[in-house]
């Protein structure tokens, strides 16, 4: 396949980016000791995965039980879970763990902890649960010093269940972009989460794995001490808001939309293509950060960023670009829009955020060093 007989708008993946941002990712927590388990949300993809793990990966995190399921069938038997369980997903997991996938599940707070005590009992199952811990605010979890964290802990700690470990997300460190924020949030990340595995431990709660991640804080990390394993995912693709953040270039980020353009409003100096969010996902993450990218940041087809444009708009299956002040290297010069970019021609567009843009297609088209184009599956669904 050719990527000039791509039907648009599509998902467009840089397998020389993909891969060089998987063996960064990799090395950088080999040289920190930990083991690293890859967030799969980000491409809901066995081919990705796969290569995650071929470059040393060990397990995965799914945040859909389908995520789980999808890819316990392609072969993958580590798997964890990292949304709060529901009682009503537990029969799903349960027949997992019946089938030989080691997926393990979190909670936060007393009445999941019963509910999946309860469903074990009856189902004579001991869950393997892991203890969400919040370590910045950011969303949930149980607070590491608090008196909840061992209420739960005594109670997973019987029939039905089992503490597998503590595990926490630093989701705040996409509001950073120093490196001295970034590294203060990543080791109060790792405080937090040791610190509650010590007192499940002194109160005589086993406690294995100590879990801590986001892309941001696992770049930023200096030291790991007391950590067993480090959860990212957006890495493996990057983005705008990763790019904002300061964890990466423009030019690591693997995923974009091929795009057609279809027409122009040369008195708003507007390109209209055919990649709205229903291709971009309405994301607008780099709105809040330094430098607003839109909907995304155009390039030409051989991905080679239009600094100075933004997709400043975007309708069910129209986007709208046009130029803009976007970084120091933007251009202020006049430019005819019909004749640089005329009707039929084709461009690429970086997303804001890689999940969400992904999101909306049912298939990644990769792009190999030769040009050549493979169509890779992803999932959808809960």
């Amino acid at each position: 396949m050719d990527i000039n007989e791509l039907d648009t708008p599509c998902a467009v993946l840089d397998l020389f980016r993909m891969d060089r941002n998987i063996k960064r990712m990799q090395e950088h927590m080999e040289e920190l000791g930990v083991k690293f388990r890859p967030h799969a949300k980000t491409s809901k993809c066995v081919e990705v995965v796969n290569a995650q793990i071929a470059a040393g990966a060990r397990g995965i995190t799914v945040s859909t039980v389908k995520e789980a399921e999808a890819f316990f069938a392609a072969g993958i038997t580590d798997i964890l879970y990292a949304v709060c369980i529901s009682a009503a997903k537990l029969p799903r997991i349960l027949a997992l763990r019946r089938r030989g996938c080691n997926v393990k599940v979190i909670v936060d707070s007393v009445p999941a902890a019963r509910a999946v005590c309860d469903f074990g009992r009856r189902h004579n199952e001991r869950f393997d649960v892991w203890i969400e811990v919040d370590t910045d605010g950011h969303r949930s979890g149980i607070p590491p010093a608090g008196g909840e964290l061992l209420e739960v802990g005594r109670l997973l700690h019987g029939q039905g269940a089992r503490v597998g470990g503590v595990l926490t997300h630093a989701g705040s460190s996409y509001e950073l972009h120093t490196p001295e924020k970034l590294a203060g949030l990543a080791e109060r990340e790792r405080a937090g989460c040791v610190l509650s595995a010590t007192r499940l431990r002194e109160a005589g709660i086993p406690c294995e794995h100590v879990s801590v991640g986001s892309t941001p804080t696992a770049f930023a990390a200096g030291s790991l001490e007391g950590v067993t394993e480090v959860r990212a995912g957006v890495y493996v693709f990057f983005d705008l808001v990763m790019k904002n953040v300061g964890v990466c270039s423009v030019d690591d980020i693997a995923l974009s939309v091929m795009t057609t353009v279809i027409g122009h409003q040369k008195d708003k100096g507007w390109i209209m293509v055919d990649a709205g969010w229903m291709a971009m996902s309405r994301d607008r993450g780099t709105a809040g950060q330094t430098l607003d990218y839109g909907y995304g940041l155009p390039c030409l087809p051989d991905g080679t960023p239009l600094h100075g444009f933004a997709v400043i708009g975007a309708n069910q299956e129209h986007g709208i670009i046009s130029r803009v002040a976007t970084d120091a290297k933007s251009s202020t010069a006049d430019v005819d829009i019909e004749a640089e970019f005329p009707l039929g021609c084709r461009l690429r567009i970086l997303p804001n955020h890689a999940c969400a843009t992904g999101a909306q297609h049912d298939v990644l088209y990769a792009i190999d060093a030769n040009a050549g184009v493979t169509p890779w599956q992803r999932f959808r669904g809960w």
